[in-house]
This record gives structure tokens, sequence and C-alpha cells, in this order.
């Protein structure tokens, strides 16, 4: 029987996806739940499984190529040979592979490539498919037993010319990924639609540096984890928005909805761009949760393996651009969220404590918040608020 391969649903907002790599090729048998491509929506790089087992006999949608939620991407025989060599019935469906003639050996798409690639002959082959067919895990199989072939040398490559397909010298075109022109569009909608404002200020982190220095290898090899800045600045922001809940809010219409919860979003740099996972219900969490939470998503983030769930419904974000090096800088609001927090790079500096002068471990804080909703006093006094909470960890451990 041949099943339709189609793209699922992946949130709500989403409405369409970009068709990535194929990780298999037509003519490749597949067990159920084996990953066949990557799609690209708005928020995540998801690997699509197989729904049942069988060949894939048709790919219908191509790398880059834009679809919408519920389209037939690709075609699968659940009556053909499986990934464990076990035959089973061959579907009727005519396969653009039988055009061998009479005597040939028929060589599926897959199998034909790998061929190719070693320089055999489809007569060397013995094939375990419907009809004699030559699948690639018998091409595979009989590579394996050829002796190793030294590498042809490279052919010089000939001088580009000035001009090709009408670019221009020096430069190639690459088209944005899905993702990319999500971000750029929500980042323009972002300083259309609100009234953005940023107020800075500057925290000492000599009080979290000793902490962690003094208790972060017990605090390591209790929980499995290292303790890093970034906890310490989520429950910073938990205790600021109890306190300010605008910042928390947004703006629906002509009302303000209020969050009684902190679902935190953390920007972290993926392996197709930056993304923000969320930390839901960040104000239940212990320290060491959150870290846990955290070094997930970092990973997650690099294999582009996050779900579109993780990264939806945020009611506050985090960005840390001082893992790059970033001395300041004015972050954008992530709608609808009224509200982001820029944390920077730590560096030494002199400052007059209690009338002398001493160098401290000092980072630079900035808000960016929607003055629609939030006027300058709360923002001033929130940002203020983690300022204190970090200078003074006390607090934060006795959730005050």
């Amino acid at each position: 029987m041949i099943i339709d391969v189609e793209v699922p649903e992946l949130g709500e907002s989403i409405t369409e996806v970009e068709v990535g790599e194929w990780l298999v090729a037509t003519g490749d048998s597949v067990q159920q739940d084996d990953p066949l491509v990557a799609i690209e929506s708005e928020k995540a790089t998801v690997e699509l499984p197989a729904p049942q087992a069988g060949v894939l006999v048709e790919i219908v949608k191509q790398q880059g190529e834009v679809v919408p939620i519920g389209e037939i991407i690709a075609r699968i025989d659940t009556t053909q040979t499986d990934n464990d060599g076990e035959k089973k019935t061959s579907s009727a469906l005519s396969q653009p592979e039988d055009t061998a003639g009479a005597g040939e050996k028929k060589v599926m798409p897959a199998a034909a490539g790998v061929l190719a690639r070693n320089q055999l002959s489809a007569e060397q082959v013995a094939g375990s498919g419907p009809g004699g067919r030559i699948l690639k895990e018998d091409a595979v199989r009989e590579a394996a037993k050829q002796p190793v072939r030294p590498e042809p040398p490279e052919q010089p490559r000939p001088a580009p010319s000035s001009m090709e397909d009408g670019a221009v010298k020096g430069e190639h075109r690459v088209p944005m990924t899905l993702l990319r022109r999500t971000v750029a569009s929500r980042l323009v909608e972002a300083k259309q639609s609100m009234a953005m404002l940023t107020t800075f200020n500057e925290v000492d982190m000599s009080q979290v540096k000793q902490l962690r220095a003094t208790l972060g290898t017990q605090f390591s090899e209790k929980h499995g984890v290292r303790l890093g800045f970034m906890s310490f600045f989520v429950k910073a922001a938990i205790g600021g928005l109890g306190d300010f809940p605008l910042v928390n809010a947004r703006i629906e219409g002509n009302d303000i909805v209020y969050h009684d919860y902190c679902d935190i979003g953390v920007a972290i740099g993926g392996g197709k761009g930056l993304v923000v996972p969320v930390i839901r219900r960040a104000e239940q969490l212990s320290f060491a949760d959150i870290e846990r939470t955290i070094a997930d998503f970092g990973q997650r983030a690099k294999n582009s393996t996050l779900s579109p769930e993780e990264l939806s419904d945020g009611t506050f974000t985090i960005s840390n651009g001082g893992v790059y090096g970033s001395m300041l800088s004015t972050p954008i609001i992530n709608p609808p969220q009224s509200a982001i927090l820029g944390l920077h790079a730590i560096k030494d500096r002199p400052v007059v404590v209690d009338g002398e002068i001493t160098i401290r471990p000092l980072m630079y804080l900035a808000l960016s918040y929607d003055h629609r909703i939030i006027d300058g006093r709360e923002a001033v006094s929130f940002l203020k608020s983690i300022k204190e909470r970090i200078e003074m960890p006390e607090k934060l451990l006795l959730e005050i």
C-alpha cells in the first residue's frame, strides 16, 4: 500500500514550513519513526519521522521548497522491503527505476549512487529487492568488500568569471532561511508596533562571582550541572516581575493581560540562528533546575532539535550578549511581550566604594520596554531590583 507523508501540525500559529535536507533517498528502506527529512518552521527545525515501515518511493517536495501544513511531501510503499532485508509483497506501483531492458538488473536510485561512487557495475551486485532489484544496502555491502581505491588527483578549477548569472564579482547569493525571515519580520513588527524605550544600569558581580567560586564545585557535584550566571539573573527577574507585574504583562487589544506565572525565554545562539526557548513556570524551579534546563536548551539549539512548543508563549525574555563580548546594547522586545532584559560582558572597572577607588567586576544591564504599558518609573525600579538582588544574592536565596 502506498501512503502519503504529510507535513504535520507544528503549532497554532505555524501555517507553512520549508523543506530541509532529505535524510533518505528514493528507494531507501525505512522503519517506522526513522527520520525522513528536516523541516524548518518559523520557530524551529524538526525531523519528520516515517509514519510506517517501507520503502520511500517518491519525494514530492525538494529541499528549499516552502509548503503549507498538511501538504504531501513524500510517499512510502509499505509492502516493499524493510531495513532488515526481509522481503514483503511488492506493490503494483510502476516505479521509475523499472526501466532496465530485458536481462538487465534493476537498480534503485540510492543504490546507483553508491555503485557510481565506488566504481562498481550492477553485474557485480546480487540484488535482494523484489524482482532482483539492487537496493542501497546491497550496493553498500558489495562496496565494503572492495579494496580501498586511491583518490584521484584534484583537477584545477577554472577561475570564476567576473559576471556569472548576473551576480557581481566577489558576491554570492544565499536565500534566507524561513527562521531568519521570521526573525527579521518580527523585529520590524516590534519596532513599528511598540513605543520602545531602553533604560540602563550597572551591577557589581563581586558577590555572585565569589559565591560561584566558593560553592560552584559542590553545586556541580551534587546536581550534575555547572552553576552559571544565568540562573542568578532568572531568579532575580522572577523577584522583579513579582514586584512589578506590568513588566510581565502584555497588551491585547484594549486590555492589559497580567500573567500570574513566569515563563522566561532565554536567548540562545543555535545552529541556524538565535532562538528563544522558554523556561516554563520558572518561579517553581530551583537553581539546579534552571541550570539543567538552560544546558539542555543550549545543546538542542546547536542540533536544531528544539520543538515549536518550547519556543512559544514566553512572558519575559533575557538575552545575554555578554557571552559574545558585547559591552552594551539595546535589545529588541519579543512580541507580544512587553520587556526584555539584556546582559553584557563582565569587565573589571575602577569604582568608588566607601570613598576609595577600587576595582570591581561590573556588568551593564539594559531593559527595553514598551512605554505604552510600562512607565519609566516601573522600568527603572524593576532594573534596580535586578541590580540589588544580584549584588546581594542572599535576597535570592531568601526570596525577598
